[in-house]
């Protein structure tokens, strides 16, 4: 049997390859696919470094301006987006679902906060000036329960953010249904 091929020389795989020329076919063919296999792992390991370097930053509180869209009904549902507006001078993304709650005219929080809808969701890139939603859900009236006091503002956290921001928006949780979807530009609930 033939012994097994020493690796190929990453400076001079012919090098390599013309000392085991004398050991058989096999063994020759053993060192290349070996030393393309390592050429590969380390010619691949560039663009990886490469695009972790081009990576979008996740959109802050100050790159944004928050507002509210157009309120829709159906089935039952009251529906209404919130819209997140790049303001800055470069791209950032978002990813996941805001944090979000009704606040009354003095602030404080009415009922609980809003719950995921369990959509799924990939990153938003948005570029200046570029707008993303989310659209909030709650029941069209009293549909199996109360209906709290109408909130004045909605607080919400974007995606990946400690920090808040208060839009105003009147909005009634009823019947204990206070849902979010994911920032997407589709629209999706």
């Amino acid at each position: 049997m033939f012994p097994y091929p020493q690796p190929l020389n990453p400076r001079n795989p012919l090098k390599s390859l013309r000392r085991l020329s004398g050991r058989g076919p096999a063994a020759v063919l053993t060192a290349a696919l070996l030393g393309l296999t390592a050429a590969g792992a380390a010619w691949s390991a560039t663009p990886a470094t490469a695009r972790a370097s081009t990576t979008v930053r996740t959109c802050g509180v100050s790159d944004l301006y928050l507002s509210m869209g157009r309120k829709e009904g159906a089935a039952g549902s009251l529906y209404w987006s919130i819209r997140f507006t790049n303001t800055g001078t470069t791209s950032c993304a978002l990813r996941g679902y805001p944090g979000v709650s009704v606040l009354d005219t003095a602030h404080h929080q009415t009922g609980p906060a809003a719950t995921r809808s369990g959509r799924s969701y990939g990153t938003v890139t948005l570029a200046p000036a570029r707008t993303a939603s989310a659209v909030v859900r709650t029941t069209n009236g009293p549909v199996g329960g109360p209906c709290l006091h109408t909130g004045s503002y909605l607080r919400v956290y974007p995606p990946a953010s400690r920090t808040a921001t208060l839009v105003p928006a009147a909005w009634t949780i009823c019947s204990g249904v206070f849902q979010v979807g994911p920032v997407n530009v589709q629209g999706a609930f």
